[in-house]
């Protein structure tokens, strides 16, 4: 489990096309520190796990359903990525629950800055609006924020300075791709409500 506090701006060195998946080389000298073979870590918000390691670099094979739901795909030699270990148990919660389980991308469709902040509006693809609303939490990027206006087809977001500096935000463009995974809990509602809940003393709750 990840919480979406990016601890590092790391950058793609290699990427090797197989048959159906990618191998891809990255470096980021925090994410692998102490870093063994097996474990997670969150790239742009996908959870990978680590089948090498190098000094300060780590490989990860990217399969072909993660390709096709992600922006991975779009990554090449060169390319920044926001990185991120899993939270270990007893830590702070910083951002919200993160799976590193992608639900969808979305598009930068605008920015809008200011003195002090950029306001960037996503594109929400069809199906993901019902989990997104006005001060919830949304994964972009696998950075934990939240949404300031959410509409039919988009969603706003405030970025303050640091997350401008510290991760991939700061660079993307407008028609730029961003993974976007929405708050599990809000899919675990509307799977319990959907399908009733059956309480200790009978009948089903609608």
């Amino acid at each position: 489990m990840f919480t979406g506090i990016v601890e590092e701006l790391g950058e793609v060195t290699a990427v090797e096309k197989l048959d159906d998946a990618s191998r891809f080389r990255l470096r980021g000298p925090v994410v692998t520190e102490g870093a063994k073979h097996g474990d997670s870590i969150a790239v742009n918000g996908v959870c990978l796990t680590v089948v090498d390691l190098g000094e300060n670099e780590f490989t990860a094979d990217v399969m072909a359903e993660t390709l096709d739901r992600s922006s991975l795909g779009a990554l090449a030699a060169g390319s920044r990525v926001n990185l991120e270990r899993p939270m270990a148990l007893g830590g702070r919660l910083g951002g919200h629950i993160v799976q590193g389980h992608v639900d969808g991308t979305g598009h930068i469709v605008e920015r809008k800055v200011s003195e002090n902040w950029e306001i960037v509006t996503v594109s929400l693809p069809q199906g993901l609006s019902r989990y997104v609303v006005e001060k919830g939490s949304i994964t972009v990027d696998g950075v934990s924020l939240t949404v300031v206006d959410a509409g039919s087809d988009y969603f706003t977001i405030s970025l303050i300075p640091t997350t401008l500096a510290l991760t991939t935000l700061g660079i993307k463009e407008p028609g730029d791709p961003v993974n976007l995974e929405v708050d599990v809990l809000a899919k675990y509602v509307e799977r319990l409500l959907g399908h009733g809940v059956v309480p200790r003393s009978g009948g089903p709750v609608a």
